[in-house]
């Protein structure tokens, strides 16, 4: 059986991409298994470095605007994308706000 491994900042983008999906698919439950694989994942590599809500004023717990989330990178995740990292929208938001 052949083994391929998929690097830790590709599965956090594709995380980000789905947890922001707004269609009819993208419900509660479905965020909820993202993030739960997604958190595994990143405290197990050492990659864990929170999270922001796409809608501070949409994030009650256990509402569907709490589980619309977008999860930062690492300082190593950074280290390893360099400077494509800055067109990335999470990160792109996150500098916006540290800035003002």
């Amino acid at each position: 059986m052949s083994r391929k491994t998929v690097p830790v900042l590709q599965l956090l983008e594709y995380a980000n991409r789905m947890l922001m999906r707004s269609d009819q698919y993208a419900t509660r439950e479905y965020k909820l298994g993202i993030i739960c694989m997604l958190e595994d994942i990143l405290h197990s590599t050492d990659n864990y470095a929170g999270f922001m809500f796409l809608d501070n004023n949409d994030s009650d717990t256990g509402t569907l605007g709490y589980y619309s989330r977008s999860y930062f990178y690492s300082a190593k995740m950074r280290k390893e994308a360099g400077g494509w990292m800055r067109h990335q929208p999470a990160m792109a938001q996150r500098m916006t706000r540290s800035s003002q």
